[in-house]
């Protein structure tokens, strides 16, 4: 099982939560007596879906004052078809509603993103090509949303821009060229980090190619021109293939030979998932 990266979770939940109550829950506080239990149970809605954020939802429930205890909880990464339970969770009733709307928020969004990069990795089952994630999240959510897209299967690029150099085009216009980028990066960076170039022709790959890197990314190129590239670099330096992803295509780009396949659209543009969440009182 994917695990989530130790870090303190505690604020993003805290301020989600805030953000949803306000100054407090109306609606619970005139209709739920004080320490009346609940039962809640989350279930699937759509035809197939990939779950995702359980490991949130313990803590946001007892931030809630929910004294919450799971009956069920679905397994991180666990295939769910309409009308089986994700969850079910005997605790006080006021800390189940009010927590609600927060926890299938998170739910939705991470069951989304793992969802499609399932999707995605199926698609290229059987090649050589991984699916990998972007820094196109959610500002404030990306630790989360990368966590979803290794429980869909996918892997992760770099966390943030520490994690590595990546000299893009604007770079390459600031530096002069990308061998000149290159030689700068060099001296900065320890030999430890990979460096990777952004090439948007074969020129520029041939160019990265004597620069010596350890990545390049084919930035919008055909299938034709990304099997060139592979051709033209051979099997020691990695292929990333970027921009325009789609599932459709997707496995034409991984029969090109490249190592690499990112998609942003896994994270910015994801379709939340349909869960529910219904209360019975004894």
């Amino acid at each position: 099982m994917e695990i989530l990266r130790q870090l303190d979770l505690t604020d993003i939940l805290r301020r989600a939560l805030a953000e949803d109550i306000g100054h407090g829950d109306v609606s619970t506080a005139a209709t739920v007596a004080p320490g009346q239990p609940g039962r809640a149970k989350i279930t699937a809605k759509e035809e197939r879906l990939i779950f995702c954020g359980g490991v949130l939802i313990e803590k946001l429930f007892s931030m809630a004052g929910a004294e919450a205890k799971f009956e069920l909880l679905a397994p991180e990464g666990s295939e769910l078809t309409r009308g089986q339970s994700a969850a079910e969770i005997d605790g006080l009733l006021a800390g189940l509603l009010i927590a609600e709307r927060t926890a299938l928020n998170f739910l939705q969004l991470l069951s989304g993103i793992a969802t499609l990069t399932r999707q995605y990795v199926e698609a290229v089952a059987g090649t050589r090509a991984h699916i990998i994630d972007t820094r196109k999240t959610h500002p404030g959510l990306r630790e989360l949303e990368k966590y979803a897209v290794r429980v869909g299967g996918g892997f992760n690029h770099r966390f943030g821009l520490d994690g590595g150099v990546l000299i893009k085009d604007n770079h390459i216009a600031a530096a002069g060229s990308i061998a000149k980028a290159v030689e700068r990066a060099r001296h900065l960076a320890p030999h430890t980090v990979k460096i990777q170039v952004e090439c948007e022709t074969l020129e520029q790959v041939e160019e990265a190619l004597k620069a010596d890197v350890t990545v390049i990314l084919l930035d919008n190129m055909s299938v034709e021109k990304m099997r060139q590239a592979r051709q033209i670099v051979g099997p020691a330096v990695q292929l990333e293939a970027s921009g325009g992803i789609t599932l459709k295509k997707v496995r034409d780009i991984a029969q090109t030979g490249v190592d690499l396949i990112s998609v942003g659209a896994l994270t910015h543009s994801v379709r939340a998932v349909d869960l529910s969440m219904r209360i019975q009182t004894p």
